[in-house]
Order: structure tokens, then C-alpha cells, then sequence
């Protein structure tokens, strides 16, 4: 294997199926304010990281609506009880955030019967910045955190457009809806923060919500007997602080996002109009829909 295809593999284990490993990705990141038996988690069988975005406030007092938005890492390991779990929440709208290789590495395959709207778009990630940094091999945890906040720069930019598509969804009246991507911690944490942030939410509470990942994703686990491969091996051999900056989250990471959308003239409304394509009219629907 060449360094190149082993660095590919790395990033991709970090993105799609990250092994497991000895550590608690909770301990070395930003602690969360929310308790550790919180109500956003959906116990999805064969789930993870599923979550409902629902019962948060506002600043002007009113309440995230419960059972109308869910976030979740990627769904391929969901039983056929944890279909019917998701069938009797009224899910039937699902926006896949992940890249064609990760869908096809693990594709979900929703029952006929719960008539689910899947949308999807065709790319491929951009490993480049991750093998150059890791072919070294002597990447500490504070490099591995720098190269995360770097990617979270482009992230709200370069996932618009599936953003812009989802929230469109959403004000259409297109739920329940669940929205994903591997680890539902990066892309799927963005969109998360971008639509708490829209309906009037605390920065402090959509971080906090940001950060229930370190807690509640559990990277998935070998099957009994399975060799490990030689890139994940090789991930598994960086120090434990490299490991938990690729596998957790961390508040530099959102907030260096949010600094790239306000260092552009114009901010967040012109993200917001832009980039997500809203209107004032569109943001006051999305509010009426989701608020309570």
C-alpha cells in the first residue's frame, strides 16, 4: 500500500467507519452543559448518534418543536425494529449527507413501506489537507484539532447547497425529517447549528447540542474475528489525542466555522440569504413550523 492510498484510508476510517478505540472522546474535548441522560437521544435500535433537536429555547422565550427535526450518524446498522421505531415517529424525509464512497461503504436501505424521500448528491471528499498533515506520522493532538477547525472553515460553504436543499425541505412541511452523514458529528453537526441558530437559538445551547456527539457517538466496532485493516491500524497507532481530535468534536471546530461565515462582508445574513437562498418570509416559516 503507498503512502498516498494509506493516508486515503485513514481519513476515510476517521469519516465512515471509525474503529474502535481505548479512549472516551468525551474526556479529552469541551465538556457539554447538556446532562449525560438527555432527552435528545433517540434510542433508534442499531442507531447512533440519533438524536431529536427538538426542546430547546429561544432567546425571545419560545421552544424548539420535539419530534419534527432529527439529526444521526449513518444509518446502515438500524434493525428492522429500529425502522419501525422511525416509521412510528413519522419519518419520511432523509437528507444523506455523506460522499458516494461512504454511501456505497455502507448503504442504508430504508422498508418499502415507510415511503422514505431520500436525498443524496454525488461527490467525493477532499482528503488532501488530511494526508498531507498525517504522512509525517508524527501529528500531535493539537495539529489534528487545527486540521478539524480548517475543514470546518469551508464546511457551511462547500455543504450549502444539500443545506439549502434541507431547509427547504423543512419549510415546505417535509416532516418528520432526518438528516445524516457517518459520524453525524461534523456535517451533520453544522446543519444542526445552522438550523438552531436560524429560529432564534443561543450560540451557548446549539454548542451544547454540537457537542452531545462526544458522548453519544459510538464508533462501530468490529465484527468478531474481522481483521483490522492496515489504514485503520495505522490510525489506531497515532496517540491517543490525535485519535479523539479526529473521532470527537470540539467547540474550536463550530466556532471556527461561524468565524468564517462573519469574516466575509455581510455575515450571517448574507449567508443566510445567499448561500442558503432564504428569505426573511422563509425564515419567519421556518420559525412558525418549528417554534413553539
Amino acid at each position: 500500500m503507498t503512502m498516498s492510498s494509506k493516508m486515503r484510508g485513514l481519513i476515510l476510517a476517521a469519516f465512515v467507519s471509525m474503529p474502535v478505540m481505548a479512549f472516551s472522546a468525551h474526556s479529552a474535548m469541551a465538556d457539554t452543559t447538556i446532562s449525560s441522560d438527555s432527552p435528545h437521544v433517540v434510542a433508534i435500535d442499531g442507531g447512533n448518534n440519533f438524536r431529536d433537536i427538538g426542546g430547546y429555547t429561544t432567546t425571545d422565550g419560545h421552544m424548539t418543536k420535539w419530534g419534527m427535526i432529527y439529526r444521526s450518524a449513518a444509518m446502515n446498522n438500524v434493525t428492522p425494529k429500529g425502522f419501525e421505531h422511525m416509521q412510528a415517529l413519522g419519518i419520511h424525509t432523509n437528507f444523506d449527507f455523506r460522499s458516494t464512497d461512504e454511501r456505497t461503504q455502507a448503504p442504508v436501505n430504508f422498508p418499502t413501506e415507510m415511503n422514505v424521500d431520500v436525498h443524496a448528491v454525488d461527490y467525493k471528499m477532499d482528503m488532501k489537507p488530511f494526508m498531507t498533515a498525517f504522512s509525517s506520522g508524527h501529528i500531535t493532538g493539537e495539529q489534528a484539532r487545527s486540521l478539524m477547525a480548517n475543514f470546518y472553515k469551508d464546511l457551511p460553504f462547500s455543504f450549502a447547497a444539500q443545506y439549502k436543499d434541507m431547509l427547504r425541505a423543512i419549510i415546505n412541511g417535509h416532516t418528520p425529517i432526518v438528516y445524516n452523514c457517518s459520524a453525524g458529528k461534523d456535517r451533520t453537526g453544522m446543519a444542526s447549528a445552522i438550523i438552531l441558530t436560524l429560529v432564534g437559538v443561543p450560540r451557548e445551547t446549539v454548542m451544547s447540542d454540537y457537542l452531545l456527539s462526544n458522548k453519544y457517538y459510538v464508533p462501530q466496532q468490529p465484527k468478531p474475528g474481522q481483521a483490522i485493516d492496515r489504514s485503520i491500524a495505522f490510525f489506531m497507532s497515532m496517540p491517543k489525542d490525535v485519535q479523539a481530535a479526529m473521532m470527537g468534536v470540539d467547540a474550536s471546530y463550530l466556532n471556527s466555522a461561524f468565524a468564517s461565515i462573519e469574516a466575509r462582508d455581510g455575515g450571517w445574513n448574507r449567508y443566510v440569504h445567499e448561500d442558503l437562498g432564504l428569505s426573511d418570509e422563509d425564515i419567519v416559516t421556518l420559525k412558525a413550523k418549528f417554534l413553539q
